[in-house]
């Protein structure tokens, strides 16, 4: 029996196994962590993970990301994501999304659901080539605010890869367990209660969790599904827009292309604001033969960013309100996922909460880790410490 764990992102999937000497990471044929989410048709074959990303300036049409934002949603209801996004969609027949491409000389419209089972495939495929075995059970990390459809849909996806989820396990519930397995120093005098929160790319997860010697319990869950890393690349995107519309009198809101390579581009300076004071951004041949440059420091990004700084605060205090608990009954808040490696969004944090947040654990792997946890858990395969988890 396959004991697995996957998180699937919004731009990239983590795989998880666990074994009798713990829990690994698996590799993918690029021996990363990490697979881009990306499903790309070529003119006669697709392209996943890092492959399908290489495709994604060449042939952004007929490359599809951020399914796992599409899932279980009306058409109306992600109308503006979906212009953000450079593929084809349309409404389908009861108000679903359908993505419209060309493959094999072919006019195709496939739903999320399609997309995400092909997904699901590949890191199958990923997974059996690291475990040397046939690849069933599973379980699979979720955000908690997934609708009942939106649960559905991923089974469904799951089922058409040949996947059978033992568990569908909120992102949160998956941290905690990550989190909370190992640890051996808990008081026994009472919970060491903890604050997660986990800054995504399009969403923020803050969970909260009582932990005691061999036991931990869900005290709260609460979320922003419209707040991540994205919103920070999207602040310096329009930032930049408007001053090249200013010096170089060029409109990349019209260009898809250089809309595209001018977000990508917007990404990699955010992280380096987050080792350094500043940071330049150079693009050759935005649009046409036009050069571009522009310089920020991580002080005027941090300005441009206040409103969102502001709104990671609101999910936090609801999950603190929910499980009745005031900010001196927490132990420590615990930053993971990949949009909270913002030096100004700890800063933020602990000028509010009065507590330096933590990183203890590897903020990619630990949903996947945590589902792997579970898998085994619940696997006749393997003998797991006993550990009661509350939910």
């Amino acid at each position: 029996m396959s004991v697995i764990g996957f998180d699937i992102g919004n731009e990239s999937c983590v795989i998880a196994a666990a074994r009798r000497g713990g829990v690994d990471v698996l590799l993918n044929d690029e021996s990363k962590n990490e697979t881009p989410a990306v499903v790309s048709f070529g003119e006669k074959q697709r392209f996943f993970g890092s492959a399908g990303a290489a495709f994604a300036t060449a042939n952004p049409k007929s490359t599809l990301s951020h399914i796992k934002r599409l899932i279980g949603k009306l058409y109306k209801e992600v109308e503006e994501d979906l212009k953000l996004l450079p593929f084809a969609t349309s409404e389908g027949p009861r108000g679903g999304i359908l993505i419209e491409l060309e493959y094999l000389k072919r006019k195709w419209a496939f739903t999320p659901v399609e997309i995400l089972g092909m997904l699901f495939k590949h890191l199958k495929q990923i997974t059996e080539k690291n475990v040397e075995s046939v690849v069933v059970d599973c379980v699979i990390g979720i955000p908690s605010y997934f609708t009942d459809l939106q649960r559905r849909m991923y089974l469904d996806a799951a089922l058409i890869a040949g996947l059978r989820p033992l568990r569908l396990m909120h992102d949160g519930t998956a941290i905690a367990l990550s989190y909370g397995m190992y640890k051996t120093d808990f008081s026994n005098s009472g919970p060491t209660n903890v604050m997660f929160v986990d800054i995504g790319h399009c969403d923020t997860q803050v969970t909260l969790a009582a932990f005691e010697p061999g036991k931990m319990k869900i005290l709260s869950h609460s979320f922003d599904h419209n707040l991540g890393g994205r919103d920070f690349d999207e602040v310096l995107f329009h930032h930049f827009a408007a001053q090249f519309n200013k010096i170089y009198k060029i409109d990349v809101y019209d260009n898809a292309r250089a809309s595209r390579r001018l977000r990508a581009s917007c990404k990699k300076v955010k992280k380096l604001l987050s080792a350094y004071a500043e940071a330049p951004l150079i693009i050759e041949c935005l649009i046409g033969d036009t050069d571009v440059r522009g310089f920020i420091t991580r002080k005027e990004f941090e300005n441009l960013s206040s409103k969102l700084l502001q709104r990671i605060i609101a999910p936090c205090s609801v999950a603190l309100q929910d499980a009745g608990l005031g900010v001196d009954k927490l132990y420590t808040i615990e930053l993971v996922g990949s949009g909270s490696q913002i030096p100004a969004i700890t800063k933020f944090l602990k000028s509010v909460f009065e507590k330096e947040p933590t990183r203890t654990l590897n903020a990619s792997e630990c949903v996947a880790r945590g589902c792997a946890l579970r898998c085994a858990m619940l696997s006749p395969s393997l003998i797991v410490r006993d550990y009661k988890v509350y939910l």
